[in-house]
């Protein structure tokens, strides 16, 4: 009692202890909006709100877009097992997963229609994930994920509810500073059209940019119920 009486600090390991660690995306930041995304853990439960007011994705293109590239830019995968929604792979890619389907996007639809051709996986060195898609009429594009400040060197563009415009570089700093001022971790997604006749993806093709940002994820890791 004497030497607990006396602890000024205690050291937890968080993950798995204090926290569910089970990833779950709660900001989305579009050029245009700044969603609020309802519901923990992987269970695909939940919504999306402006402003404190519940939306309908459907009615936000540039948000089902950064959810759709999200979806398939992911190596994640997502089951429900006796009523328990199960993940498998990244915890981080899980998060993006249990989003896309909150927004009633399908996973193996998505994944039909622009089915991967190639992949660049993530790596510290490079902070992205790249892969390659092509649509049944063979137009094709690459998606990235990865770290805001390293996605966005490699963007000129962002999307805009009225079309694609000049990357406002000051904005989506600020809003960076927004959400990790919540304590959330940051990623951004974006993609690029591509020549329908590439069927590889090399690091070359990601680093000559011309990306354009579709937004910018805040991701949380909940806390235990009983913490």
């Amino acid at each position: 009692v004497e030497t607990l009486g006396s602890v000024t600090t205690i050291c937890s390991d968080k993950t798995g202890t204090l926290t569910r660690n089970e990833m779950t995306l709660e900001t989305l930041v579009t050029s245009a909006h700044s969603f609020q995304v309802s519901g923990v853990g992987y269970a695909p439960h939940g919504g999306f709100a402006l402003d404190g007011r519940e939306v309908d994705p459907e009615e936000h293109p540039a948000l089902l877009e950064a959810l759709r590239t999200g979806l398939l830019c992911n190596d994640a995968a997502l089951h429900e097992r006796d009523g328990q929604w199960q993940m498998e792979g990244d915890p981080t890619e899980g998060a993006l997963l249990t989003a896309a389907l909150k927004a009633g996007l399908d996973m193996h639809l998505q994944q039909e229609r622009l089915p991967r051709t190639d992949v660049i996986p993530f790596e510290s060195d490079h902070k992205y994930m790249a892969t390659l898609h092509h649509d049944h009429e063979g137009h094709g594009r690459i998606l990235l994920k990865g770290a805001p400040e390293r996605v966005l060197e490699l963007c000129t563009q962002e999307r805009r509810p009225d079309g694609d415009a000049p990357l406002d570089r000051d904005a989506w700093h600020r809003h960076m500073e927004t959400i990790a001022a919540q304590g959330q971790r940051l990623l951004a997604v974006a993609l690029r059209e591509t020549d329908a006749e590439q069927r590889t993806l090399a690091y070359q093709d990601v680093e000559a940019g011309g990306f354009t940002l579709l937004a910018l994820c805040g991701i949380i890791d909940p806390p235990r119920e009983e913490a």
